[in-house]
């Protein structure tokens, strides 16, 4: 008695349909408790909002450039650079060139930033 070949690739196909409806509706139930935490994203925004400069350095992104201790990675360092509170709130706000990106501070934190890192020494 010969067995049909075709029989494993139709259970293949079957199996693949009954995976791709289960994984459609576990993705409906991720989409509803997503679009929940998203209601509830103001509180994560208010935090950054009043973050001390240091901890919206990390956040921001700022460390990965700048490195852990200031000292430079990708960017400068920013020990001792001899630049005014201004100066710096300049390069926050509108960036410098094509390695620093304007507005990675909110603009509520920029002159505490800004004050902050011309400090730094």
């Amino acid at each position: 008695m010969k067995k049909n070949p075709a029989i494993p690739y139709i259970i293949i196909l079957v199996f693949g349909i009954v995976l791709v409806f289960i994984l459609s509706f576990k993705g409906l139930n991720d989409m509803k408790e997503v679009a929940k935490e998203k209601g509830a994203g103001g509180a994560k925004t208010e935090e950054v909002a009043s973050a001390k400069p240091e901890d919206l350095y990390k956040s921001a992104g700022c460390i990965n450039c700048h490195g852990g201790e200031y000292q430079g990675v990708v960017g400068p360092s920013l020990k001792g650079t001899g630049l005014s509170k201004d100066e710096v709130k300049d390069i926050l706000v509108n960036g410098k060139g094509t390695g620093m990106p304007a507005g990675l501070v909110p603009a509520d934190q920029v002159d505490a930033m800004a004050d902050w890192i011309s400090k730094i020494k």
